[in-house]
């Protein structure tokens, strides 16, 4: 299967984590830390994958770790360096708690011609959208900048600001964009997934 040279994966895994109590991309769900289901759903699709964080316990997967460039701002921050470290025009922005992603998906929505040009473009569910599984443009770099100097940092009224492409998940996939936030919403994600 061949990768995508013109695109780079950054998978936040920063964040205080308050409602899990413990550093989210590391928590196990069958058997494998979150950012393991998630790095196995991405090398497929290219090889320029990074980790931004500051925690050297992500260092055993051999990916470059980013620390971000502004401290404690939240996915606005972390999108901002990934946009200022990147040098391609596209890069793929993952949260570290979607354990449940999939090569497939993001193919399937993202990964494909109609988004791969846009300036922001993120799935959603009938309820809900996800914009830490999207595709960023690094034209948005000024725009998240001058959002952290004014505080600004609430990430979809940021998108809401800009030219952006929501795209529509089919039903049978919503299981893959869950994000494991807590203990409970772990513990019904294993009860669910013998």
């Amino acid at each position: 299967m061949q990768t995508q040279k013109h695109i780079s994966i950054y998978i936040l895994c920063g964040g205080k984590s308050s409602r899990m109590q413990t550093e989210k991309g590391l928590v196990v769900f069958k058997d494998k830390p979150f950012i393991e289901w998630i790095l196995e759903a991405v090398k497929p699709i290219s090889n320029r994958i990074y980790l931004i964080t500051e925690n050297t316990d992500y260092s055993i997967y051999n990916y470059p770790l980013v620390a971000d460039i502004y401290k404690n701002k939240g996915p606005v921050g972390g999108i901002y360096t990934a946009l200022k470290h990147t040098d391609t025009q596209q890069n793929l922005i993952l949260s570290c708690d979607i354990p449940m992603i999939s090569t497939h998906i993001l193919k399937r929505y993202l990964i494909q011609s109609k988004v791969i040009n846009s300036n922001i473009a993120f799935v959603s569910d009938s309820t809900r959208d996800y914009p830490l599984i999207g595709m960023y443009s690094v034209n948005n770099l000024q725009k998240f900048e001058d959002a952290i100097r004014q505080d600004h940092l609430k990430l979809m009224s940021l998108i809401q600001a800009s030219t952006y492409h929501r795209i529509q998940v089919a039903s049978r996939d919503f299981d893959a964009l869950y994000n494991i936030n807590t203990k409970d919403e772990l513990r019904t994600l294993i009860q669910s997934r013998p």
